[in-house]
């Protein structure tokens, strides 16, 4: 009776173990698969890439600090000549 039982838990623990690689395949597959599509959404959407938005960001701000020292410039040079 016990070789029976060792050879029952024996192919139940190979079969736990099969199972257990199965469903971590079938994990990575899903993740794979969700992944996939939210890219293609993303895409679709014609959502902007992180680094791009970056790369704007910081040209916005270097133009917003030109046209703060011209403005600045103009305000110097408007008071040399006696503007408003």
């Amino acid at each position: 009776m016990t070789q029976t039982n060792n050879r029952f838990f024996d192919e139940l623990a190979k079969l736990m173990t099969d199972t257990a690689g199965a469903a971590q395949g079938l994990r990575k597959e899903a993740e794979t698969f969700v992944r996939g599509q939210g890219e293609r959404v993303l895409r679709d959407m014609d959502v902007v890439q992180r680094d791009e938005f970056e790369a704007v960001k910081a040209m916005a701000q270097k133009a917003r600090e030109e046209n703060d020292e011209l403005l600045k410039r103009i305000e110097a040079l408007e008071a040399r000549l006696g503007g408003d």
